[in-house]
């Protein structure tokens, strides 16, 4: 799934990363606590979260992730993203929750992104 087809179907603002837009991911992951993500992405998609902080842009380029969906109409700060141009990484928001934007993109053919 192209990253274009993600801000699509959840109605997302692109924040940074419109050249990326055409990139294909293949699975997603949902959380707020990065130590999860941390552990148990196994390899490179989507982050959604509903936390607001730079270290979610630090572990999503750890984990070598393209794009982070902020949830329940979160915001980046500028400082996040600068960090996401630095990293190449699409940053989107969505006024959807978080468990609603998972449920969309799994029914649209994207899998878990875990182990």
């Amino acid at each position: 799934m192209r990253i274009s087809e993600i801000r699509d179907l959840l109605n997302a603002n692109v924040m940074t990363g419109e050249d990326l837009l055409d990139n294909e991911v293949s699975s997603a992951c949902c959380s707020d606590m990065m130590s999860d993500v941390l552990a148990y992405v196994k390899d490179q998609g989507v982050l959604i979260t509903g936390l607001v902080n730079p270290q979610v842009v630090r572990t999503a380029n750890m984990m070598d992730m393209v794009c982070i969906v902020f949830a329940r109409s979160k915001m980046p700060t500028d400082e996040m993203v600068g960090l996401a141009k630095e990293c190449g990484i699409a940053l989107m928001c969505t006024d959807k929750r978080a468990f609603e934007a998972s449920g969309i993109l799994y029914t649209a053919g994207l899998s878990r992104n875990i182990e």
